[in-house]
């Protein structure tokens, strides 16, 4: 097997490197191409690109294949729940009993959040989006917390993973309450990661919430699902903002900024609103499905293929079962959860689907499940959020215990026009 690839330039031949992963995928290192031959490769959307080496998640996309630190992800579905699986994602193993007790105290322990902030909540405007008020809260969290320098550096790091995992998920149920004109409702130390947050967001005085297990299930799966999906978009972003040596904060809300658009985490939200627009226009998912398949019309079906996946995506597997599950718990009537149904049904049965690799993904699942748990549709994207910390925490830090750490500073094609002398302005 070659060890180096060969270019030839100008009729000059220069040899690079080729680095080979742990299940066999390659790699030319071209990180000295531009300084050997001056130039520069041009890929855009970076779709050929490698920007880091990585140990933390494994995607096959020929084969549907999610792995976290090595374990597939619906072993983790099936058997951990997302403070586990947060924990394995940051710190590169599965916790022991002790370390996984330790680490859960931590996240009740931070779990509160300043009372100064509630002000900040009750200022945005309303109707303004949640996701713009957890990146803006996001990097506030670094003022009301400062760094101690009593502190190891060590000590100080752990503290904020668990400030941010514990507190993202508190902040998000405020500002739910907050615009609905409700009380705000306090974690509790006697219920779990998940539990919790349904609690704080559905909980009343005159109509106490009660704790379903299959749904705190539910919502422990939907998490570790999105836990971390290699160098998306927005962990793409907590990466190059994080490479200049940022805060970890403000690291993270990039990465928020990045997910809030609907190519990226708005996808399960886009889902519902298609929905919606086919109930509106009747109910009948078949004009629908053929203006997707008329190469002449723009519309797309939202939640159908990957852009990775090449034959099915393995966390769409798992969420069409759960789905099914949270459903038949909630025995909730909705229109739109009946036409997701008889869409996906056609879908999945269309040649034209089949052949184009157009499977349910999972945004499709996803946005279903959270509107049958009762989560109001401008949060959606903010559940991706939460579940998509510990993936941007445990790349950040991996970033900045890299080596060969450089500052991300990507070329360009300038394609402009020529010099020209300045025109004064009576002369133009």
């Amino acid at each position: 097997m070659e060890t180096t690839a060969k270019f030839i330039i100008d009729g000059k031949t220069y040899e690079f490197p080729i680095v080979t992963g742990t299940e066999g995928e390659r790699a030319i290192d071209i990180s000295n191409f531009r300084r050997l031959t001056g130039l520069v490769t041009l890929d855009p959307g970076y779709a050929n690109t490698g920007s880091c080496k990585s140990s933390i998640t494994y995607l096959n996309g020929e084969k549907g294949m999610l792995w976290y630190r090595g374990i597939p992800v619906d072993q983790l579905a099936e058997h951990s729940t997302f403070v586990e699986t947060s924990y394995l994602l940051i710190n590169g193993r599965l916790p022991t009993r002790p370390q996984l007790n330790r680490f859960s105290v931590m996240l009740n322990d931070n779990s509160l959040v300043h009372e100064d902030m509630r002000a900040f909540f009750t200022n945005f405007p309303r109707g303004a989006h949640p996701m713009g008020i957890l990146s803006s809260m996001i990097n506030a969290l670094r003022e009301f917390y400062p760094e101690l320098p009593e502190r190891s550096e060590d000590e100080e790091i752990n503290l904020r993973f668990a400030r941010i995992l514990s507190k993202v998920r508190t902040m998000a149920a405020m500002s739910y309450r907050i615009s609905r004109g409700h009380k705000v409702c306090y974690p509790r130390h006697d219920l779990s990661y998940c539990a919790n947050f349904l609690n704080m967001m559905f909980d009343s005085p005159v109509n106490p919430y009660v704790i379903d297990e299959e749904l705190v299930q539910a919502l422990n799966v939907f998490w570790i699902l999105h836990a971390d999906h290699e160098q998306n978009c927005s962990t793409a972003a907590v990466r190059l903002v994080g490479s200049a040596r940022v805060n970890l904060y403000a690291a993270i809300s990039a990465g928020i900024c990045a997910l809030w658009g609907p190519l990226h985490g708005g996808a399960n939200q886009a889902v519902v609103e298609m929905l919606q627009n086919i109930h509106d226009s009747g109910g009948d998912p078949a004009p629908f499905i053929a203006r997707a398949k008329d190469r002449n019309d723009p519309f797309r079906l939202m939640g159908f293929g990957h852009r990775i996946y090449r034959t099915y995506d393995p966390r769409a597997v798992i969420l069409q079962k759960m789905c099914s599950k949270v459903l038949r718990k909630v025995r909730r009537k909705d229109p739109l959860l009946d036409i997701a149904e008889k869409l996906r049904e056609i879908a999945t049965k269309d040649s034209y689907f089949i052949d184009h690799s157009l499977y349910p993904n999972v945004d499709f699942y996803s946005g279903i499940i959270l509107r049958a748990i009762g989560i109001p549709l401008n949060m959606f994207t903010v559940m991706f959020a939460i579940g998509r910390l510990p993936g941007w925490i445990s790349q950040w830090k991996e970033s900045m215990d890299d080596p060969d750490w450089k500052l991300h500073r990507p070329h360009q094609v300038y394609t402009g026009p020529k010099e020209q002398a300045y025109i004064s302005i009576d002369e133009r």
